[in-house]
Formats: C-alpha cells, sequence, structure tokens
C-alpha cells in the first residue's frame, strides 16, 4: 500500500522532520529521489526547462561518480541538491554507524565532485531509526515529503499515478518523484501533464 500522502499524527510524531512548508505560500516544492540517472534525469531536467520550473534533487553519490557531468547539469540549471545516502541506504536494515558514514561518504562525494555543501538529507525509502535522525540532524535537516507520487510502483496505473499526484498536492507540498531506471517508462505519460497542473493552478516550483 502507498500512502499518497502521510497522515497528520504520523507527522506530529517526528516534528523535527520537515514534512510540508508554508500553506499559505502559493509554492509547490518539487523533489526528485535516487538520481542522477542518464535517459531519466535528463528527461526531468528537459521538461523543468520548459516551464522554468525549478526542483530539489536527493542525490545518490554513487550514482553522482557514475554520472559526473549530469549531476553538475542538476546544479547549472539551477536545481538544489540533497544527500540521499551513497548506496540508497535502508536505514531500517543498517547499523547506524555503517549508515552514517555512507551519508558523510555522500557528502564528500558531493562536495568533491560538485563543490556542493548541503544541508539537506532525506532517507532512502523514508526509513530512518530515531537514533539515526537524532544523529544526522546534528548537521542536515531532514526532509520528509506530504505528497508521494506513487511514480516508482510498477503496480499502479500511469492515470492513477497522477490523479493521485495532482489529488494530494497543495500549497506547501513538498512532492516526491523518482529519476531512475524504474521510473523511466512511467516519468513521460505522468510528469509533464503534473507539471502542468502546478502552472494552471497559479503555482510556482521552488527549491528546498
Amino acid at each position: 500500500m502507498i500512502w499518497h500522502t502521510i497522515p497528520f499524527l504520523l507527522q506530529r510524531l517526528f516534528p523535527k522532520r520537515l514534512w510540508h512548508k508554508g500553506k499559505e505560500e502559493s509554492k509547490i516544492y518539487l523533489t526528485f529521489d535516487d538520481g542522477p540517472v542518464p535517459g531519466v534525469t535528463d528527461y526531468v531536467l528537459k521538461e523543468l526547462a520548459k516551464r522554468s520550473q525549478k526542483a530539489t534533487f536527493f542525490v545518490v553519490g554513487d550514482n553522482i561518480r557514475k554520472n559526473p557531468t549530469l549531476a553538475q547539469e542538476l546544479i547549472s540549471e539551477g536545481h538544489k541538491l540533497g544527500n540521499h545516502t551513497f548506496n540508497h541506504l535502508n536505514g531500517w536494515k543498517t547499523e547506524t554507524s555503517a549508515y552514517l558514514e555512507n551519508i558523510d561518504l555522500c557528502d564528500k562525494v558531493l562536495e568533491d565532485e560538485l563543490g556542493v555543501k548541503t544541508k539537506l538529507f532525506r532517507p532512502p525509502y523514508g526509513l530512518i531509526k530515531s537514533s539515526q535522525a537524532s544523529e544526522v540532524s546534528r548537521f542536515h535537516e531532514v526532509v520528509m515529503w506530504n505528497m508521494l507520487s506513487g511514480d516508482y510502483d510498477e503496480r499502479l496505473k500511469p492515470e492513477l499515478v497522477l490523479r493521485k499526484s495532482i489529488q494530494h498536492s497543495k500549497a506547501g507540498s513538498i512532492a516526491v518523484f523518482h529519476d531512475q531506471l524504474r521510473t523511466k517508462e512511467v516519468l513521460p505519460k505522468i510528469l509533464p501533464q503534473y507539471l502542468d497542473h502546478i502552472q494552471d493552478m497559479g503555482w510556482t516550483t521552488s527549491t528546498l
């Protein structure tokens, strides 16, 4: 089951994590996880550029190493980068010391390869132990979301993904999509229409 929107009570359980931005703002905070990946991230960049929209990309360190030129394009086109660990680790299945080392490694790659220092961190799968979050919060802001598209779930038809994404996007929402191989075929079926919806609503997009 996918929660396209996060229950308010769950958000209240973890108030130090960022779930959404000011609801009074006419903005959507677009985020993309797991890249940069050739053939997917560059497609996303093209669609954003068509509409002069900006996003925050939570990047995987190993993907930066494999695709440094594509990672640099994210910066040159005015988007913001956040840490998504070096190996896309599941915090619940990883010892805290190893998890923190993996985050540090991603930070190092961001700085060494791209000259970027970021305070933004998103746990892969949204899964992070309280002990891990406590340590991570010393140097990063733990960014969650309140609209999950479900674009990565092959069981969901694209039209449902699009409908749910539109339905649960509100002013101030932090919206999650994924620029990874599993979404390569579905993104062209949902992302242009979703980005057009943002414009039709009179909302702007902003980086975190």
